[in-house]
C-alpha cells in the first residue's frame, strides 16, 4: 500500500470517526475496522457488481456509511425502551432491498447483538453481503436472496423491519406486513419528509414519529418514518 493510499485512508477513518462522535455514536477500534473493511469491500467489488452508483470512497464514506450511523442512536433508543417492556435482547431486523448492505451492514457490524438479514431480488448483491459477513466475521449477519414477500414469517419474524429507498411507504409495508414480529415496527429511511406517501397509508398501518436527522458532512434532508401496525 502506498504512503498516499495509507493516508487517504487513515483520513477517512478519522472522518468516521468524527462523524459517530458528532451523532453520538461513538466507535470502539473494533466497530472502526469492521467499517473502514466494509467500505473497501464495497469500493473493490463495485468496480465489478455495481453495487452503488457512487464510485469515490471519500462519497461513500459520507453518503453510505455515515448515513446510516445516524440511524444506530434512534434504533438504539428504540431497541432500549422494547427491552424495558419485555421485549428482545437480541432483536431480529430485516434490511429490504438492502443493496450493498446500506444500512444493514453498518447496524450489524457495529452492534454485534443485534440479528441482521438483508435481502435482496439480486442475485450477486446478496452474495456480497455474505462475503462481508465471512470476511468482517459477523455472524450476525445474513444475506438473503429472495423477494421479501417470498421470505415465510414461519421460519421468522423481525422486531423492526428497515429500508432505505427501497419503494413506497405503502408498499414498503404491505409487502412486509407478515414479517413483522408481536409489537414490531417499521422504520424506512426517507430524504425529505415522504407526505403523499404517508397520506396513502392503508387505515392498518400508523405514522408514530416522523424523526428528522442530521447527519455530518451531508447537506441533505434526512428522516425516518416510523410505523406500526394498528
Amino acid at each position: 500500500m502506498s504512503a498516499r493510499t495509507q493516508a487517504s485512508e487513515a483520513d477517512r477513518r478519522a472522518r468516521l470517526l468524527a462523524a459517530a462522535q458528532a451523532l453520538e455514536t461513538p466507535l470502539d477500534e473494533q466497530a472502526a475496522d469492521r467499517l473502514m473493511a466494509y467500505l473497501g469491500l464495497l469500493q473493490r467489488w463495485n468496480q465489478v457488481y455495481n453495487l452503488t452508483a457512487l464510485r469515490e470512497p471519500e462519497e461513500m464514506l459520507s453518503h453510505h456509511l455515515v448515513d446510516c450511523l445516524a440511524v444506530l442512536a434512534p434504533l438504539r433508543r428504540h431497541f432500549a425502551s422494547q427491552a424495558s417492556a419485555g421485549g428482545a435482547d437480541a432483536p431480529h431486523i430485516l434490511d429490504v432491498g438492502s443493496g450493498g448492505g446500506l444500512p444493514g451492514v453498518v447496524l450489524a457490524a457495529v452492534e454485534p447483538g443485534w440479528q441482521v438479514d438483508c435481502v435482496d431480488t439480486v442475485a450477486k448483491k446478496a452474495s456480497f453481503i455474505r462475503q462481508v459477513a465471512a470476511e468482517l466475521g459477523l455472524p450476525n449477519l445474513r444475506g438473503l436472496h429472495a423477494r421479501v414477500e417470498t421470505l415465510d414469517p414461519a421460519v421468522r419474524r423481525y422486531q423492526l423491519i428497515t429500508s432505505r429507498a427501497f419503494a413506497s411507504l405503502p408498499d414498503f409495508t404491505g409487502l412486509t406486513a407478515p414479517l413483522l414480529a408481536e409489537q414490531g415496527v417499521w422504520m424506512a429511511m426517507k430524504g425529505k419528509s415522504p407526505g403523499d406517501e404517508q397520506a396513502a397509508l392503508p387505515a392498518s398501518v400508523q405514522v408514530f414519529h416522523v424523526e428528522q436527522l442530521a447527519v455530518p458532512g451531508l447537506d441533505a434532508q434526512r428522516c425516518l418514518v416510523w410505523m406500526r401496525p394498528v
